[in-house]
């Protein structure tokens, strides 16, 4: 049983198939989008190792022939010598502007193939087909595409929505769980951002969405889809409301630059843990209550993740290191920081308004407690 999310975005306007058994019938799911019986996947060597059967073999079901690309797997990947590769073999294979890509992986594939369909013959169409739950819940959805540079995660980077979604739950089974529950943190940043009810469904059935619970897992994506969706309808390219799906990201971003974007920190860790300073950072401007970063930091703890700086193996920077890195931050406007704050659990706002000081309060304090 699949469910669909509608992105209602005029003529680039497409859905998001949440269910499984979708790779398996991936022919019949995307045959009404080809002009011709072929389509092309990205993927990386995990993925491929696990899934490129299934998938490969859930095309040709339906007479369409497939050509792969397999990239190496991790976020190094997400740069410009892996675009530059997988934009000149899209072209060596003869890929037309009516065909269709696959971008098959997480979220590195994701935005690595959205980025290079975006640019290759100024526009290819393109299926996502996310395998991870950090790419399901976010990243697949929205026309967000780029790559990394020495300067920092996503600089480089275009606005080109996929032409269809196809979430499949089942290869959520071959993730291990420090994978899933980062993942997690982007779904509970729906919850924290926008859905009080949402993140109070998630504390009563987390744990036992993480320990393989298909329905709960299937409710956890669609709700999670559809929040994004509503707001990216709204505000597709970032100028307002948008910026609310970077909760946590302020300084997740940060930290991940300051681990350098390695194991040490996988990225939903880094937003969960950014959720917490977030909340943390609003509780001291008085915007919200006390008790609201203490909820976010005990769910977090319930489901076994990630949630203090001391939870980050090795050396950090100081907070005053930490700061020169969110500066870098695509957020920042006019020089000034744009943070995502909240009123409460399902309250939050964005903001240039933030004192760095006490910004550099919260990430000393965070330090010590290392």
């Amino acid at each position: 049983m699949a469910h669909d999310v509608h992105v209602p975005l005029g003529d680039r306007a497409y859905d998001v198939r949440i269910g499984t058994g979708l790779v398996a019938r991936a022919g019949a799911e995307i045959a009404d989008l080809l002009p011709r019986p072929r389509a092309w996947i990205v993927t990386e060597e995990t993925v491929a190792r696990l899934h490129l059967g299934t998938l490969r073999a859930g095309l040709s079901a339906a007479g369409i022939e497939a050509g792969a690309l397999i990239l190496p797997p991790g976020e190094p990947t997400k740069g410009w010598p892996h675009l530059i590769e997988t934009v000149e073999w899209l072209l060596a294979e003869k890929v037309e502007r009516r065909d269709l890509v696959i971008a098959f992986g997480g979220g590195v594939i994701g935005d690595l193939v959205g980025f290079a369909c975006a640019i290759l013959r100024r526009g290819v169409r393109f299926v996502q087909v996310p395998t991870t739950l950090l790419a399901q819940v976010d990243s697949s959805v929205g026309g967000k595409t780029g790559i990394n540079t020495t300067h920092g995660k996503n600089l480089v980077g275009a606005f080109h929505q996929p032409v269809r979604v196809l979430a499949d739950i089942d290869v959520l089974g071959t993730l291990g769980e420090r994978d899933f529950l980062a993942g997690y943190g982007e779904v509970a940043k729906y919850g924290l951002l926008g859905d009080a009810a949402f993140f109070a469904w998630l504390e009563a059935n987390g744990r036992a969405l993480a320990r393989g619970d298909a329905a709960l897992r299937a409710e956890a994506i669609r709700r999670s889809v559809q929040m994004k969706a509503d707001i990216v309808v709204r505000d597709e390219t970032e100028q307002g409301d948008r910026a609310l799906l970077n909760l946590g990201h302020t300084f997740g971003h940060a930290l991940e630059a300051a681990t350098g974007y390695s194991d040490r920190l996988l990225h939903g860790e880094g937003v969960a843990i950014g959720c917490a300073l977030a909340f943390e950072l609003s509780s001291r401007l008085g915007l919200c209550p006390q008790e609201e970063p203490s909820r976010v930091r005990a769910h977090l703890a319930a489901m076994g993740m990630k949630r203090d700086l001391a939870d980050i193996p090795g050396d950090l920077p100081d907070a005053d290191g930490l700061l020169a890195l969110m500066a870098q931050d695509k957020k920042v406007v006019g020089g000034q920081l744009r943070f995502i704050l909240a009123r409460g659990i399902g309250e939050a706002f964005v903001t240039g308004d933030v004192p760095a000081e006490a910004v550099r309060l919260v990430l000393s304090d965070a330090l010590r407690g290392r």
